[in-house]
């Protein structure tokens, strides 16, 4: 991070074929090794199963999924006076985002047993659903948050 100024957060163009910006991050999250025709394969892929199993638009359900699984509150680690305690504090939009696409991806390459199309389709169907990994991480997250709820008032 830079000593002054912000940095400045670059825009992420919209998915040619569904028009989100979401589907777009999602991609780059799945892409390794500039493989990104193959991500995008995976990516289309799963939307694909994800429509046919809930019948409903693929992108609208990776929305709701994603927005199931964005966490609300965070732990961030604070020194004060020698001891360092975990402060709860918000999860700004962005940073919320970013842990609920990295969550569902993660969760995704840790399923075995199918190809990574089923698997993502799948963790977003439970996302959808309010069960699965990327749920669980919210919720321990959120737990964590509240048990140390005492230390906010270190929060600055």
């Amino acid at each position: 991070m830079p000593r002054r100024g912000g940095v400045k957060v670059r825009q992420v163009m919209p998915d040619p074929v569904t028009g989100s910006t979401v589907v777009t991050k999602i991609i780059n999250k799945i892409m390794w090794d500039g493989k990104k025709s193959k991500a995008e394969s995976i990516m289309y892929g799963a939307l694909d199963i994800v429509e046919k199993t809930i019948g409903e638009p693929g992108v609208q359900v990776l929305e709701k999924a994603i927005q199931n699984i964005t966490p609300i509150l965070e732990v961030r680690p604070r020194r004060v006076g020698g001891a360092v305690y975990q402060i709860p504090i918000e999860v700004e939009p962005r940073r919320g985002l970013a842990l609920a696409i990295r969550w569902i991806v993660d969760a995704a390459r840790a399923r075995t047993g199918k190809s990574m199309k089923e698997n993502l389709a799948q963790e977003i169907i439970d996302g959808y659903r309010g069960t699965g990994t990327g749920i669980k991480k919210r919720e321990d997250m959120h737990k964590m948050a509240e048990a140390n709820r005492a230390f906010a008032h270190y929060r600055w």
